[in-house]
């Protein structure tokens, strides 16, 4: 599929080199400083725009789909099959995604993939509209979703730092949280104004529509502005190497193992607030989008936070990961609908936080050529576990009550928090100190550390 002059992102033309120039020493040094600087990348700033779009209309249907499977079925365990169903591809293939990120000029695949993502939102508004949805319909578009984010996320994740360059990677990954989290903001409000008002039909509709504007955006792009990256060659055993990458390098495996934990245990919002507000407060769809809301109000100020850092230090992971599971297990016993309201703010901002310095540590210390991969594999362990984690979640959501699913959700992302941050201060060489002056612990190094830089980055 062409996408316009130049859509070739990563192939060599006779003036390879000059561009090549260009776009990775510019004449003059740009600031590195201020919260928003990658939008000052014209590419960068064309795909945020686009993105803020697709994403308020994706957060409409995670909603009104949500909402829609519960009124049909109305059971919980029936929203978390949904939802994995949605997340089950990136289990099953989710490496292979990497394979043909790292493989094919990734904007050319991100507008086949946009294109895709928005021909399933206007399917569910023709059979909602049209009045013969059904359970089966709606879990069957969920799979398709699924089965064109194994290609998106991995070429969208690695797409950014060909878009912004190494410098301003931390930036960009977090401006794209924000990005996702300002959309949250807007798009449940508007889901539930219009599920109450009209109907579910419109809201997929409206996400449908949406995605116009990332693929015009990807269009419009100046390839010769692009950072150039290696395209890995097509060979056999490219997955297989890029598992071998992974597990050989602890900086990397271990942040995935632990947002492995919490993306399948600790990140089943769908399930449980959908749960908490039909059974526990006894509510609509308006409330639905109201947590929600106050969700994404959280999850944005982690990522303007998270913008303005400069760094993406292991130590902050870990703690991040722990209180997020404290939170849970507070919110789970809250006595009141306020009080849970509240919690989910900092449940937001610290949930944000994990994936946000997940994400720029692992891509940063990752080689570019295996970086689709890496990220396919981050992907598919943050996302793909939800197949396993939602029906799980949902069964004992329905069994033991709201309460008790979300509590459970919460002692297990404690629990990955305290394993992996141990894992990794063993592995850096860390051991722990009581700082009596300043009243706190803290991890220093020993004098013999086997990996110097991993304590470094701890």
């Amino acid at each position: 599929m062409s996408t316009g002059p130049g859509a070739d992102d990563s192939a060599p033309g006779p003036n390879h080199h000059d561009t090549h120039t260009r776009s990775t020493t510019p004449a003059a040094p740009r600031d590195r400083t201020g919260t928003f600087r990658s939008l000052r990348v014209r590419n960068y700033r064309l795909f945020a725009t686009g993105q803020v779009i697709s994403n308020t209309g994706t957060w409409m249907q995670r909603i009104t789909q949500d909402w829609l499977v519960l009124g049909l079925t109305g059971s919980a365990a029936a929203v978390g099959v949904t939802t994995a169903l949605q997340f089950l591809p990136m289990l099953l293939f989710g490496l292979y995604g990497g394979v043909i990120a790292d493989r094919f000029p990734k904007r050319r695949l991100l507008v086949i993939t946009q294109t895709a993502m928005g021909l399933t939102g206007l399917a569910l508004a023709v059979l909602t509209l049209s009045g013969h949805v059904q359970v089966w319909h709606v879990q069957l578009m969920a799979f398709v979703l699924g089965m064109v984010t194994v290609v998106d996320n991995p070429a969208r994740q690695a797409f950014v730092a060909e878009m912004v360059g190494p410098d301003d990677l931390r930036n960009a990954v977090s401006l794209n949280s924000a990005n996702f989290q300002s959309a949250r903001l807007i798009g449940p409000a508007v889901a539930g104004v219009l599920i109450t008002a009209v109907g579910s039909g419109w809201a997929f509709l409206l996400n449908g529509l949406s995605f116009i504007a990332p693929v015009t955006g990807l269009l419009m792009m100046r390839a010769a502005e692009l950072h150039r990256v290696e395209r890995a060659p097509r060979g056999k055993g490219q997955l297989r190497e890029g598992l071998r990458y992974v597990a050989g390098r602890p900086e990397l495996i271990w942040p995935i193992v632990l947002v492995g934990f919490v993306g399948t245990f600790g990140f089943n919002f769908p399930i449980w607030l959908s749960a908490y507000v039909d059974r526990v407060f006894h509510a609509g769809a308006g409330t639905y989008g109201l947590l929600n809301t106050l969700m994404a109000i959280g999850s944005l100020a982690g990522a303007l936070l998270a913008a303005r850092r400069g760094t993406s230090r292991h130590r902050l992971l870990i703690g991040a990961a722990l209180l997020f599971g404290v939170l849970e297990i507070v919110a789970a016993l809250s006595p009141t609908f306020w009080v849970f309201a509240a919690l989910l703010v900092p449940i937001g901002m610290f949930g944000l936080t994990i994936n946000v310095t997940a994400n720029s540590s692992i891509q940063l210390a990752t080689d570019p050529v295996m970086r689709g991969r890496v990220m396919s594999l981050f992907m598919m362990v943050f996302m793909g576990g939800t197949p396993i984690g939602a029906p799980l979640v949902g069964w004992v959501t329905d069994t033991c009550g709201p309460r008790v699913g979300f509590l459970a959700g919460g002692l297990v992302s404690a629990a990955a928090a305290v394993g992996v941050g141990l894992a990794l201060a063993r592995v850096g060489g860390l051991r722990l100190k009581f700082d009596l002056r300043h009243g706190r612990v803290v991890f220093v190094r020993r004098e013999a550390a086997p990996r110097g830089e991993l304590a470094t980055a701890a």
